[in-house]
């Protein structure tokens, strides 16, 4: 992690209130009562009264309220006291909805706070953003044309750019401590996601993750990839995917310079690739071929540790692995580790970026 000074040397980091019918508003004001030193230098984008019913949902009898700081710009984040939660209210958020109810106004809310992050960050005035859980069904319902952030942060970097949208290619990896791994599709059917198991699509994928921790560790990653099939094909008995695609993409991607082997078995790799104290693990990371395939084994090692980061973008943008969880929205149980991670995983990425 950069040190204080370094720290401090960044421009904020902003934090988006998520859905707010959702956990999102009030992890993040757990966030920064809970773990003061870390949300220093950060704001939360979003609607002033939402997250102040946060702060009351999380409050413990006997003590004070954590206070909430009004800011209108994110260079105002540095006269904020510490302690303190600093809030850039945006104009047209509804205020504080029902918990745990999807609705067309909680998904546009949270559109809206994700669009102002990301021209933020494009412009420089923001160091990273980091988004809190958003509910995909609301983000449908409000008219949103894209099915999560990583697809609205795409459209947004693109459009900055003045490219076409398939001309920033990005990839989503979640990150903890003992594994990373990055996958070639995201948020699509398991139908689509074969189908998107293509040379170009694993080729970009490796190339992606590959620059993207080259600038984060400081070398060259090793990637290890996992084949789409039962056992990586068995030989061609159970698919021929690894050999015709998934084979000839990574022996291209090492002629580029890319540390990439496999494809591995999908069931075994994973353990290979985790990094434990009595020993670290084979690969950097893993290339996933699907959603599921690659997200359940970060899940599984803990939803508190894990981090999702955006590869690809001109900015850095990390979330807690964990989504709006309406089910005990509102409660103030909900835990707040995942999203300090996030904190602290952008400051790293922002200050190798």
């Amino acid at each position: 992690m950069p040190s204080v000074a370094t720290a401090s040397l960044l421009p904020p980091l902003a934090i988006t209130q998520g859905d707010p019918a959702g956990i999102g508003p009030e992890i993040v004001a757990k966030a920064f009562r809970d773990a003061p030193q870390e949300l220093r230098g950060c704001f939360v984008v979003g609607d002033l009264a939402t997250l102040r019913r946060a702060v009351r949902c999380i409050a413990r009898p006997g003590e004070p309220l954590l206070p909430v700081a009004t800011i209108a710009t994110p260079a105002e984040v540095a006269g904020v006291p510490p302690r303190c939660m600093p809030v850039l209210g945006l104009p047209g958020l509804p205020g504080p909805l029902p918990f745990g109810e999807v609705s067309a106004p909680a998904g546009r809310a949270a559109a809206d706070c994700v669009v102002w992050a990301a021209r933020a960050a494009l412009r420089g005035e923001i160091a990273a953003l980091v988004t809190a859980p958003l509910h995909k069904e609301a983000l449908s319902a409000a008219g949103v044309d894209f099915p999560g952030h990583t697809e609205l942060l795409q459209a947004e970097a693109a459009r900055h750019a003045g490219v076409p949208l398939a001309d920033m290619p990005v990839r989503m990896m979640l990150a903890s401590d003992e594994l990373r791994t990055v996958l070639v599709s995201i948020h699509v059917s398991l139908r689509e996601a074969i189908d998107a198991v293509t040379p170009a699509n694993v080729l970009d994928t490796l190339r992606i993750t590959h620059q993207a921790l080259l600038r984060s560790l400081g070398r060259a990653p090793r990637i290890g990839v996992a084949g789409l099939n039962p056992h990586a094909g068995e030989g061609g008995l159970f698919g021929l995917e690894e050999r015709q695609v998934i084979a000839p993409a990574i022996a291209a991607a090492r002629q580029q310079g890319v540390d990439a082997h496999g494809p591995y078995a999908p069931d075994t790799i994973f353990m290979r690739a985790r990094s434990m104290p009595q020993r670290p693990g084979e690969f950097d990371a893993v290339l996933a071929m699907y959603h599921d395939q690659g997200l359940i084994p970060v899940k599984y090692l803990g939803v508190d540790k894990g981090v999702n980061v955006t590869l690809g973008l001109p900015l850095v943008r990390t979330s807690p692995d964990h989504g709006t969880a309406f089910d005990i929205a509102g409660q103030g149980v909900a835990d707040a580790a995942s999203l300090i991670e996030a904190v602290r995983m952008a400051r790293r990425l922002a200050a190798a970026h």
